[in-house]
């Protein structure tokens, strides 16, 4: 649609997740016609991300030394290990400020269709984390998609075995939402979920 190096950066944006055609048109033109923006700065932070960013040999989460941040904090409560399946689900939920435990991040779900099966993920790191007795509950925090459900009922069979008490995290109705707006499955997870109160 463009000439050249213009449509190179709109294509290159393009491919990046959760940016759409429009978007990436957007943020090319902004790059393009703002005197301000610091290019170079961003092509030196892209390319240090690169170079430095690898993964925590624990966890699996993102992290510029061996072991994250998290990991390597005494204060963490090592009894208790979240499975998600991103290191952006350490992030959100670390934004909660409600849990202090560790994180074990699988890299994916499985997805039969997409071909990723339990040997993609990172379960087998998962497993030599348990050995040593002191972790007391596993949380599993998958998505609660179809890929989450499969993935977080894989791993409750196989850490029965293990006698690490499992559970997960509950889904149902967001805050501020309307009964009328939510679907079915939401809807029935909530009752599913529901808890006595006053007690």
């Amino acid at each position: 649609m463009y000439d050249g190096v213009v449509q190179e950066l709109i294509d290159e944006l393009g491919r990046l997740p959760g940016v759409g055609p429009k978007s990436a048109q957007r943020i090319a033109f902004h790059i393009v016609q703002t005197q301000t923006f610091d290019v170079s700065r961003l092509a030196k932070v892209l390319l240090e991300v690169r170079e430095r960013v690898r993964f925590c040999e624990q966890c699996g989460n993102v992290s510029e030394s061996e072991v994250c941040n998290i990991c390597a904090d005494p204060n963490r409560d090592r009894t208790l290990i979240c499975v998600v399946e991103e290191p952006k689900d350490v992030a959100a939920i670390e934004r909660t400020r409600s849990y202090e435990g560790l994180y074990h991040v699988l890299g994916g779900a499985i997805s039969p269709i997409d071909g990723i099966g339990p040997d993609q993920l990172n379960i087998r790191g998962l497993m030599p984390r348990l050995e040593t007795g002191e972790v007391v509950e596993v949380i599993i925090a998958t998505d609660p998609n179809l890929e989450g459900d499969a993935t977080a009922s894989y791993l409750s069979r196989l850490l029965a075995a293990v006698g690490v008490q499992v559970s997960r995290l509950a889904s149902g109705l967001p805050v501020g939402g309307d009964l009328e707006y939510a679907d079915e499955v939401t809807l029935g997870r909530a009752f599913a979920g529901r808890r006595i109160i006053g007690q």
